[in-house]
């Protein structure tokens, strides 16, 4: 039996800021904005080339023992790309503040690109999410 990754839930104040964040300046594709019961609302949107999506939830009970992650305090989820200075350039147009290309080096995180899976960026969503992205070698598809 396999076990893919499909959906992670992001925490969010404000669901139509975060849905132009990931759609808009992010170009996430918009799977999803539907309210779903009486108070309930999902936006789900999902990366180009992503089988995982994000999941911004209002009105959701949690399940029980599941304990409720505040909004920002998601950090550390990583994106693959396979060329990350164009990946930031993309960002940087669409007025995502993205972080400049970092490496891990002999003292620590180092500016410029590294070798083969150390390179990387970080931005967070205006909630203060942070995420990561790499770069990969090769597509997923590919590897």
């Amino acid at each position: 039996m396999n076990w893919t990754l499909e959906v992670v839930p992001v925490p969010v104040t404000d669901m139509d800021r975060a849905k132009d964040f990931y759609a808009g300046k992010l170009g996430f594709h918009l799977d999803l904005d539907d309210e779903v019961a009486p108070g309930m609302r999902i936006v789900q949107l999902t990366p180009p080339g992503s089988r995982c999506s994000v999941a911004m939830l209002q009105g959701m009970p949690p399940f029980p023992g599941e304990k409720v992650m505040a909004p920002g305090s998601l950090q550390g989820l990583q994106f693959c790309v396979t060329d990350i200075e164009a990946a930031r350039e993309e960002l940087v147009a669409r007025g995502v503040a993205a972080s400049p290309v970092r490496h891990v080096g002999a003292t620590g995180w180092e500016d410029g690109k590294g070798d083969t899976w150390n390179s990387f960026m970080t931005f967070t969503d205006p909630d203060g999410n942070g995420w990561v992205v790499q770069e990969a070698p090769s597509e997923l598809s590919e590897r």
